[in-house]
């Protein structure tokens, strides 16, 4: 008798059988229309947003834990599993459905004006319209108070100029969510949100490539010339960093899931070939060495899933604070690259290959471990909330 991973823990019974019964939908949906592509997606280091976007409408992902506008209004944490079962198939995957709802949609829903929701979150819920969210800047990532991007005041519009860097789905959006500084406040506090149809003369969006991580995922830059915009264009209720970074929270809380899949992934294409490689006229699996690293890696993967259970419990409830959620996010994207890394010893040479998913994961997981916080912000964050001393600078 063998268990998986998650039966070691006893996982589906701290889950809600409503909320597991849509991860196992995700996961079958992403069998049959998304896992079959994954390989030549990665290698032509490309994806069919504009394709994908509306099969992931209609299973209710795009905004789904958000209310009305036709979002899905599930809890937090059934959104996570299904960020879970969409990393586990790959990262750029999980990073179009965070983008759209956790980012752009989310911005939209609790900054916006009931007129910008109306134009918007009801399109993107379905993928017809889809959206960025534009914060990065070339020389200013960790450091977002620094951001370069300057929106003054003419007669009745707001003038955007300025470039924003390393932005997923710029290239095939209709709207951005971009955030720059004004004059309306001292440093951070004159930062101010603004939704930018990308129809909009002065934008354009030209795409980064030559990628060795996230390959199926569409990235590029958000470059704004003398971008003229109506004042209804502003996010009404976002004034300074505050706005910005609590989406920012939105969308980690989705990574400290979404990691879990990426591990959970690894591992059983692990255990799968362990059991059919023979070495020395025996399985892989009945070697102690192999064993030992099978368990360690079920071990990290367990509780980083109990981790996300509980910060899910307290999302649900309204108590998670920011700190939390970057002991999450530090916590389950270093297990899972380690997790992917191991794993792709016991495979040997195969596992360099895109027959297997570990080393692509493990190319994803660079990327996941930098966006959203790098590593380093994330221990800051805690440091800070164990001493109540910021040390960012």
């Amino acid at each position: 008798m063998t268990s998986t991973p998650f039966e070691l823990f006893g996982i589906d019974g701290l889950i809600d059988p409503d909320d597991r019964d849509m991860q196992r939908s995700v996961r079958g949906v992403l069998a049959d229309q998304v896992r079959p592509h994954l390989q030549d997606w990665y290698e032509a280091g490309s994806v069919p947003v504009r394709e994908l976007a509306p099969r992931l409408g209609e299973l209710g992902l795009l905004g789904m834990h958000l209310d009305g506008y036709g979002c899905a209004g599930t809890s937090a944490t059934a959104y996570g599993l299904a960020c879970l079962e969409l990393e586990a198939a790959d990262s750029g995957i999980r990073s179009l459905v965070s983008v759209q709802g956790s980012l752009a949609m989310f911005a939209i829903h609790r900054w916006g004006s009931e007129e910008q929701k109306q134009q918007w979150l009801p399109r993107m819920a379905t993928g017809e319209a889809i959206g960025c969210f534009g914060l990065t800047e070339p020389d200013f990532g960790s450091n977002p108070a620094g951001m370069r991007t300057r929106a003054r005041r003419d007669g009745d519009d707001w003038i955007l100029d300025g470039t924003k860097m390393w932005i997923t789905n710029a290239p095939v959006a209709d709207v951005a969510v971009v955030w720059a500084n004004t004059d309306e406040g001292e440093g951070s506090k004159g930062v101010r949100g603004f939704v930018v149809p990308t129809d909009t003369p002065g934008i354009t969006a030209p795409e980064i490539t030559k990628k060795l991580s996230l390959r199926a995922s569409i990235t590029g830059e958000i470059v704004l010339d003398c971008v003229r915009l109506p004042s209804s264009a502003m996010l009404p209720e976002a004034r300074g960093l505050s706005g910005p970074l609590s989406c920012l929270n939105e969308a980690r809380f989705g990574i400290v899931f979404g990691a879990v899949g990426a591990a959970r992934d690894c591992l059983e294409a692990a255990v799968e070939y362990v059991g059919d490689r023979e070495i020395f006229d025996k399985p892989l699996a009945g070697y102690q060495l192999t064993q030992a690293k099978l368990a360690d890696m079920t071990l990290e993967l367990g509780k980083a899933m109990l981790l996300a259970l509980q910060l899910g419990r307290l999302k649900d409830a309204g108590s998670l604070r920011p700190e939390q959620v970057s002991l999450g996010k530090l916590n389950n994207v270093r297990e899972a690259i380690g997790i992917a890394r191991e794993c792709r010893t016991l495979l040997g040479a195969n596992g360099i290959t895109l027959e297997y998913p570990v080393l692509r994961h493990a190319n994803n997981l660079e990327s996941v471990m930098t966006y959203e916080g790098t590593n380093e912000v994330h221990q800051l964050m805690i440091g800070q909330a164990l001493t109540g001393t910021p040390a960012f600078r």
